[in-house]
């Protein structure tokens, strides 16, 4: 009964109403609510590199503040999930696949490793493949399976998108992202 009773407390509700009419309704579980913060944390950053000039030292800094923010967010908002499920393992995988690639992403900034900076779109989606096929395969879930195939396949299609490579990876992930939390998928 607790269990029900701390998820009925996590449910956020989102309404957006113009004069008195609902346009649009959603309840959001604490699994969704992460899905939309890395929604969002994604669009801004993966947006921001493709379209506007800001020194790459300058978006390193900010983005690695930003994506240890999303990695704290995740943590709490999933800790009593997790820690209900027993699925700790899965939460402590997607923090190491989050500080590595801000830890990969910045060195090749900082100490200019040439070879990953022109490849930053590949080690995202590669990094977020892993992880939604390790907690696919831990969950028996069809639906994250196919969104880490999917990310898989993003990789392989980055050369015939050459000069937009980071929208296409914000597309790919936050579109794999807010359908993840907009729909109900399969998971043991």
């Amino acid at each position: 009964r607790d269990i029900y009773c701390q998820e009925y407390q996590s449910l956020v509700s989102l309404y957006l109403k113009i004069a008195g009419k609902t346009l649009y309704s959603g309840l959001y579980s604490c699994l969704d609510q992460v899905f939309i913060i890395w929604g969002l944390i994604v669009a801004a950053i993966f947006v921001t590199a493709q379209f506007l000039p800001i020194s790459w030292t300058t978006q390193a800094i900010v983005w690695s503040i930003l994506t240890l923010a999303g990695t704290l967010s995740m943590m709490i908002l999933t800790h009593f999930w997790v820690k209900q499920q027993q699925l700790n393992w899965i939460l402590y995988l997607w923090v190491m696949l989050m500080v590595s690639g801000v830890i990969l992403t910045d060195c090749s900034i900082f100490l200019g490793w040439g070879w990953l900076l022109i490849h930053l779109s590949h080690l995202w989606l590669g990094l977020c493949s892993l992880g939604y096929i390790i907690t696919a395969l831990g969950l028996s879930s069809r639906a994250l399976l196919l969104v880490g195939l999917g990310h898989l396949l993003g990789i392989f299609s980055l050369p015939y998108v050459m000069g937009w490579e980071f929208l296409a990876t914000a597309g790919i992930m936050v579109v794999s992202l807010l359908v993840l939390a907009e729909t109900q998928w399969d998971h043991s």
